[in-house]
């Protein structure tokens, strides 16, 4: 199990235990981490499954592809580690990955 910490925008933290494989927007889901909309269910068609990774973490999520990109367009507030929680799988060098959910999605 990977341990991920999301950060609501009210500075609630909700630490989740994710199995391997899965995505970063499934773990928020199950866990009812509020602000994780998820829309499109993980289809790469929205943008309403937002976070901001953690910058000591951003190198090891990799930056968002062409389809991820454009996606983020339509997102609130983007910045520079903005990425869409469906394209992140959760494996072991992830452990400890903390992500924060933005004060709305689009």
């Amino acid at each position: 199990m990977t341990k991920i910490t999301y950060i609501a925008f009210d500075g609630t933290r909700f630490e989740v235990n994710a199995e391997n494989g899965s995505t970063v927007m499934e773990n928020a889901i199950r866990n009812s981490v509020p602000g994780i909309e998820a829309e499109c269910g993980g289809a790469c068609a929205c943008a309403t499954c937002h976070v901001y990774v953690d910058e000591a973490w951003s190198a090891l999520t990799g930056e968002p592809e062409a389809m991820e990109e454009d996606m983020l367009d339509f997102a609130f507030d983007v910045q520079p580690t903005s990425r869409l929680s469906c394209q992140i799988k959760v494996r072991d060098e992830l452990d400890g990955l903390v992500v924060r959910v933005p004060e709305r999605q689009a």
